[in-house]
Formats: C-alpha cells, structure tokens, sequence
C-alpha cells in the first residue's frame, strides 16, 4: 500500500482496544511502518455506533478495520446502506477472542496481527459474494435458520419448522413437512442452499425466499448475529459485492 501511495485510515473497534491492547498497538505500528507516517490516519471509535460515521468522513484513505467479525459486518453494512461498498474496497487486521473471529477466519484472512498487517500492506483485493435481502440489509459470510434459542425453542428446533422455500421461484419445500434446518452461503455469483428434513435437498441459485409457517415469524442467525423473527425473508446474491484485502498467497 505505501509503494503505491494509498492513504490509509485505520479504523479501530473499541471492543478490540478492551480485549487484547497490544494485538492494536502492533497493528497500528506494522501499518503506519509500511505505508508511511504521513499516509495513515487513525480514528478509535467511542463505540458500534460510530462506525457509519467515522466511514462517511473517510475521504479518499483505504479503511482498514481493527477488530472482530462484529467490526467488519458493522462496516460492510453500513457502506452497503449508503450506497458506496462497491466503490470502498476495506482490509482488515482481525482482533477478538477466537470465538469472536470466526467469519474472518472464514474468508481466509490471518489472524495474527503482524501477519494480517503484512497482509493488507502487500495483499491483493479479492472480490466476495454476499447476500443482499429485501429490508436492506447485507450478508458476509453463511446464515442458519432456526437461530440458536432458549432450550423450548431449541426442543421445537428438533421437532421442525414448516418453512416454505423457494429458489429462483422453484418450491423446495411447501411449508407442510417440517424442515430440521436451511443454510444458505454465497458463493461463485450463486447462493448454495441446504435444506434438511426429511431428506436433505441442496440446489445453487440466484435467489432464496423463506416462509414461516401460518404467518408466523421464524428467526435466522447471520454474521454472528440472531435475527428475527420475520415473516418472510427473501435473499439475493450480490456477486462481487465486497472486495477485502487478503494475502497474496
């Protein structure tokens, strides 16, 4: 990045700075290093809330995020929300408890800090699918339905919903046979769905719609995060809609 004169604005999660300080200090060190004193910029946001803001002022600097998986999704879905993602390409020095890294570790990215900031200093942009539903949100990594629940709702979990699903307008399932699960992931500009029930049915499309059942809400975990419940919720893949900053190799 600094051979080519990037600006760079390091953007750092709070819940970073309180989980493992030094893991920040070494990023923001390895990265004013290699791109240059004069080129990076540092904004320590107060807390989640700061993220779309601290984004709209960014100019024209690359964001590199310092935090967990909360901390990217936060920023993706912020720049997809004011219609700039496809113009904002991020890199991202990933910190947090292991369990709090999963989706990044996902995605392919290291999650030592001076090898993830090596990374963003001499990796390449790579293009990811997600998923854009129709209450104007975003996706990065694989979405579940059901969430994970209290233990009755894990016990009806059990038992299944009766989801109604429907790919590309084709019906997979038609919301009278209980379905145990569904996941859905963008990949290769196509979603792959799974639905488990009776018998397993996996098919590749551009779209997924999913029902609940008799107007009821059902609930879906996506990002680290449960959601729900809704009625209905309908996902289209958005190829190519992010581009992350991952190692060369």
């Amino acid at each position: 990045m600094g051979a080519g004169g990037e600006q760079v604005l390091i953007v750092i999660d709070p819940a970073a700075r309180r989980v493992d300080g030094e893991s920040v200090r070494i990023a923001r060190d390895v990265l004013c290093a290699g791109a240059g004193a004069g080129q990076v910029k540092v904004r320590v946001l107060e807390g989640p809330q700061a993220m779309p803001g601290a984004l709209a002022r960014r100019g024209s600097h690359r964001v590199v995020i310092v935090g967990d998986d909360r901390a990217l999704v936060r920023a993706v879905r912020a720049l997809h929300r004011s219609g700039e993602l496809a113009a904002a390409p991020l890199a991202m020095v990933p910190v947090g408890a292991a369990p709090a890294l999963a989706l990044v570790r996902g995605l392919g990215l290291p999650t030592d800090a001076v090898a993830a900031s090596r990374a963003v200093l001499g990796g390449a942009d790579r293009p990811l699918d997600l998923l854009a539903d129709d209450a104007g949100d975003v996706v990065v990594g694989p979405l579940g339905i059901p969430a994970p629940r209290t233990w009755w709702q894990r016990g009806l979990a059990r038992r299944g919903q009766r989801l109604r699903v429907e790919t590309d307008g084709r019906v997979l399932t038609d919301g009278v046979r209980p379905v145990s699960a569904v996941s859905v992931r963008a990949a290769d500009g196509l979603a792959e769905v799974v639905v488990r029930g009776v018998a397993e049915v996996s098919v590749r499309a551009a779209s997924v719609t999913v029902t609940g059942p008799g107007g009821q809400g059902f609930r879906y975990r996506a990002d680290a995060r449960d959601c729900g419940p809704t009625r209905a919720r309908t996902w289209t893949v958005l190829a190519g809609g992010l581009r992350l900053r991952m190692p060369s190799t």
